[in-house]
């Protein structure tokens, strides 16, 4: 299929666009909903609290941008469908972005099952609940984008996060199996690794001397990301830029994993 000639700035643009970002509340999706939202997509936070979900719906609208919220669990299904048929008998989601997650760490040999599938639910599971729900209205229009938040180790591992370097292989090759099955129906599926980002819940992290000495000697570029660094492969993803851009995961970690 031929396509017309496209300016550059006009295939970054998603005026028209609906965009879900599930776990938006903070941190990275926070930034990548903003991201969306200033390149014109209109954005629907998710998250389990309603009441942070209200707050940045109104930092939004302050800053002259388009948001609304839907407030369910990404690892209940019920929770799920009925969440998405709110969404959706309201308009049509466009762009779905799937980045909730979680860390439990622990020695797997220490490892409960408890821990084992918490971060399984939220960091894989969810991506399939939520994408399967969205992903035959895209299939109905031939049209959509779905997101998933990756990790750098979805391609490798550090001691005690065996579970969560597990859930991000896994949604590694569900991104790919996505691609393979709805590719043919102009869905394009992929995914964002985020390296060592700076965000409330690294903080600890970046504040311990020995820990923050490591990443910045281990990251080519020196230093930890910032949770806007991830816009421009946001938007890329969600965008008809991306449109023969299927089954991949951009990795956007510093350089990290180019290093030995």
């Amino acid at each position: 299929m031929s396509r017309p000639p496209t300016s550059g700035s006009a295939l970054f643009d998603l005026t028209g666009k609906r965009a879900l970002v599930t776990g938006s509340s903070r941190g990275l999706g926070l930034a990548m909903a903003r991201g969306l939202s200033r390149a014109g997509a209109d954005v629907v936070l998710n998250g389990r609290n309603a009441e942070a979900l209200q707050t940045v719906e109104a930092e939004f609208r302050e800053d002259g941008l388009s948001a609304t919220f839907a407030p369910f669990d990404v690892t209940d299904e019920d929770s799920v469908q009925q969440g998405i048929d709110g969404i959706l008998a309201t308009g049509p989601v466009d762009v779905l972005v799937n980045n909730v997650g979680v860390h439990d760490r622990a020695p797997l040999a220490e490892m409960t099952a408890v821990q084992w599938r918490r971060v399984i639910d939220f960091n894989l599971t969810s991506a399939f609940l939520v994408s399967r729900c969205v992903a035959p209205s895209m299939i109905e229009r031939k049209a959509g984008k779905i997101i998933h938040t990756c990790s750098l180790m979805s391609e490798v591992g550090r001691p005690t996060t065996g579970n969560y370097a597990a859930a991000k292989g896994g949604l590694k090759m569900l991104t790919r199996a996505m691609a393979v099955e709805w590719a043919k129906h102009n869905v394009q599926i992929n995914g964002i690794g985020p390296g060592y980002f700076e965000t409330d819940l690294t903080k600890p992290l970046v504040q311990d001397p020995e820990f923050n000495a490591w990443i910045c000697g281990r990251t080519p570029a020196g230093r930890w990301g910032q949770p806007d660094e991830l816009i421009g492969a946001a938007v890329f993803l969600a965008s008809s830029a991306s449109d023969y851009v299927n089954g991949q995961v951009i990795y956007v970690d510093g350089g990290l994993l180019a290093a030995i």
